[in-house]
């Protein structure tokens, strides 16, 4: 029997994972998290044999916690689900201590065999994440500026490329206007823009978000 936890904030897309493993996967028990303060809190109070999280969450995202999940549950290979190219954080999330990442248009197809491979002591690469792996241990990184924007930043920088204010965004990502603030002055630095629609439109040229 294979203990499994599952971290989303949305129960529909927990019990899509759930239905998914289950359906390719005998013997195995679920464990379910909404945030990440839960999912910190039953990996120290039980053992699991796998997590697998979502990376955008309220408060901290699922890349921000691995560093502790390593120190809570260093045996407990972690596969890191997102709705993002795999070149904006592929990655810093395996260097961060992933077991795997994949992008949840591809999860019905890639998350059994992920989830295989990880629980045998390797790491899931999927071809795009090769790709782009490839090019980071070459040198040869996208060459985009928002290829230095933080995870966070990046966040921040979709969220205002697509309209919000700064204290919905601040509400969404669970923290105060004034830091939102200080990752949006960043964000025009790396960007080198001068306003929010500067930023738009480079986010739409760049495929940061959609149009």
């Amino acid at each position: 029997m294979k203990r499994i936890l599952i971290t989303d904030d949305h129960d529909v897309v927990r019990a899509g994972l759930h239905r998914i493993i289950s359906d390719q996967l005998a013997n195995v028990e679920f464990g379910e998290a909404a945030d990440a303060e839960e999912l910190l809190k039953m990996a120290k109070e039980s053992v699991w044999d796998l997590i697998i999280s979502d990376i955008k969450m309220p408060g901290r995202s699922g890349i921000d916690i691995l560093k502790e999940l390593r120190e809570t549950a260093p045996d407990t290979p972690v596969i890191i689900l997102t709705a993002f190219p795999e070149s904006d954080y592929g990655a810093r999330a395996l260097e961060e201590g992933a077991a795997g990442f994949i992008n949840k248009a591809r999860v019905s197809t890639e998350l059994p065999n992920a989830i295989r491979k990880v629980l045998t002591g390797n790491k899931y690469v999927s071809p795009q994440l090769a790709e782009a792996l490839a090019n980071y241990i070459g040198g040869k990184p996208n060459k985009d500026a928002h290829s230095l924007l933080s995870e966070r930043e990046m966040q921040v920088t979709k969220l205002i490329a697509v309209g919000r204010e700064t204290g919905e965004i601040a509400s969404d990502l669970a923290l105060s206007e004034k830091t939102i603030a200080t990752y949006r002055a960043r964000i025009y630095e790396k960007l080198t823009v001068k306003n929010n629609v500067e930023l738009t439109r480079y986010a739409l040229k760049h495929k940061l978000v959609d149009p």
